[in-house]
């Protein structure tokens, strides 16, 4: 299952073969597409470009293939197109390698390799994302408080944060509307997620009913 077959007992590349690692580069590409497509936020374009890029790969690696001199002049065409390209998030990459890592199966028509491959892949990516791998509790929020400058904003909160919260950090206070007011940056964790509204309506009492705001941390994307 795990032979290569791209070849004939004669050493030449058949029709046939070629076909079949073609159909088996477009079928698996498609798997991978629908994996980063599942529960995410995604791209046309690249979930495009994860579809078509075994296939391509699969058809360099062939023509490559014995070529020594084709394969540095390929070599140099992948950097500059590496160069060309916007940086992605380490997601992203690892769906560009995955989907190189099976067009070079194909390519050299490992195909029960290929499929392997992807199946390993694919089902630890869904497997993580249906149990919430490394998720960051729900909990966590960013919470954004205007006060008016005449408010000690040091001991004001801290009776609720301590009724409410388990966390909470000042990350970052700065005035606005031309120093008539101040905005607190927190960083908490609620004990009782539900207990999120009766929170906020605690500080509109304090802070004279100006704006208060509470959302989820950002989380930067990570990059290779």
């Amino acid at each position: 299952m795990l032979d290569s077959l791209i070849f004939d007992s004669t050493g030449n590349l058949t029709l046939e073969n070629t076909l079949l690692c073609t159909a088996c580069s477009v079928i698996l590409g498609f798997m991978i597409a629908i994996s980063y497509r599942y529960e995410e936020p995604h791209s046309k374009n690249f979930t495009m470009s994860l579809v078509l890029l075994p296939t391509l790969v699969q058809f360099v690696i062939m023509l490559v293939n014995g070529n020594l001199g084709t394969s540095v002049a390929v070599l140099g065409t992948f950097s500059l197109v590496r160069f060309r390209s916007v940086p992605g998030t380490s997601k992203e990459i690892c769906y560009i390698f995955l989907a190189m890592a099976i067009g070079l199966a194909t390519g050299m028509g490992f195909i029960g390799f290929a499929i392997l491959l992807t199946m390993t892949a694919v089902i630890l990516l869904f497997l993580m994302m249906i149990s919430k791998f490394a998720q960051p509790k729900t909990t966590q929020k960013e919470l954004r408080i205007t006060i008016p400058e005449n408010l000690d904003y040091t001991e004001i909160f801290c009776d609720l944060f301590e009724r409410y919260t388990d966390m909470v950090r000042l990350n970052k206070v700065k005035t606005t509307n031309l120093g008539s007011m101040y905005e607190l940056h927190y960083e908490i964790r609620l004990k009782q997620a539900d207990k999120e509204k009766e929170l906020i309506d605690a500080i509109r009492c304090r802070n004279g009913n100006l704006t208060v705001i509470c959302s989820r941390i950002k989380i930067s994307h990570e990059e290779l």
